[in-house]
């Protein structure tokens, strides 16, 4: 079995971000195999506790082996980050007083490398593309909840419409509805099952459209795959039904850092921080507020903060990242 390995993104950069101390408590909602987490511990020694929350099972496996040294310093749980308040809540008594939420947004190195996730269209394997492989028969017999949805489920089951919304929504791909009808089509001869079959797709289609073809900057499927992972997955949703969470179980004083990957997430991130940094926000031509909207937030990073040019020679996948920190003010 391939073991969980990921570089951790802007990690020196989201360490100074989170202005932490010893002591300080922090939540690392994406914990993934752990490297933030470990670099977070070792800024709040000796006694700062962290709370880690994934829902990939095989994370948690991961940052276990990578924090095992820290023993009773940490506490990883399997969830989403969507139920951010409710996980803290449940350990309420392992650690109160939070002074800083991580939530890192991207797709970790051993998802995309794994062909067995379906994530990737360099290898062919399933078209799956679940953060929880969830019908694994353990969460069967212990009756948890199922992600059920995959991606060879809705290509090979949603309508033309529907399809084709997502790839434009989701993947902002030019080309959505003749992907979303090449697929229709497909899937009447044979069913759509691996990566490969749905890369190829999306390929035909670029190659009778595109004037320079095989001389794309990205690979023609990278939107549809985007497209497709953020629907299995309800990211956008569940970004923004975490962001509020996350404020509110802030101490005042606290810091919230998220890393996004692409337009629609960071769109997300940027517009709730300017929001909750807000004290009114009434139409301009009111004479006086109405509605009682008081800022809970200080943006620190009035830009986001990329990765350098070292990191991303490093690390290519960091190139795209961004990260956003706002501190709690009320």
């Amino acid at each position: 079995m391939k073991l969980f390995q990921h570089t951790p993104v802007l990690l020196q950069e989201v360490i100074h971000a989170l202005n932490l101390k010893s002591g300080d408590n922090v939540i690392d909602g994406t914990i993934g195999g752990g490297g933030h987490a470990e670099a977070i511990l070792q800024a709040t020694t000796p006694n700062g506790k962290l709370l880690g929350i994934d829902l990939d099972p095989d994370a948690i496996q991961a940052a276990k082996r990578t924090l095992r040294e820290y023993k009773d310093r940490f506490i990883l749980e399997q969830g989403s980050f969507a139920d951010i308040k409710l996980i803290c809540e449940a350990n309420a008594s392992y650690m109160q007083n939070i002074c800083a939420i991580l939530l890192d947004l991207g797709v970790s190195s051993y998802q995309f490398e794994n062909k067995e996730r379906g994530f990737s269209f360099q290898a062919t394997g399933p078209l799956d593309m679940r953060f929880w492989q969830s019908d694994d028969p353990k969460n069967l017999k212990e009756n948890r909840a199922l992600q059920t949805l995959s991606a060879e489920r809705i290509i090979n089951t949603w309508s033309e419409a529907m399809l084709a919304k997502i790839f434009k929504e989701y993947g902002e791909e030019r080309y959505a509805r003749l992907i979303s009808r090449a697929i229709i089509n497909e899937r009447k001869r044979i069913r759509i099952e691996t990566t490969k079959q749905l890369a190829d797709i999306v390929k035909a289609v670029y190659m009778r459209k595109s004037r320079a073809r095989q001389n794309w900057r990205i690979h023609p499927a990278t939107r549809t795959f985007q497209a497709l992972r953020i629907a299995v997955n309800d990211e956008l949703h569940t970004l923004e039904t975490a962001l509020p969470q996350a404020v509110e179980i802030l101490k005042v004083g606290g810091r919230l850092a998220v890393i996004s990957f692409h337009s629609l997430e960071d769109r997300i991130v940027k517009h709730f921080f300017q929001k909750e940094s807000k004290d009114c926000l009434c139409p301009s031509f009111f004479p006086a507020c109405r509605c009682q909207h008081a800022a809970r937030l200080k943006i620190i990073t009035k830009k986001p903060i990329t990765s350098s040019e070292n990191e991303q020679r490093a690390n290519p996948r960091s190139r795209s990242a961004k990260l956003r920190v706002a501190l709690k003010i009320k």
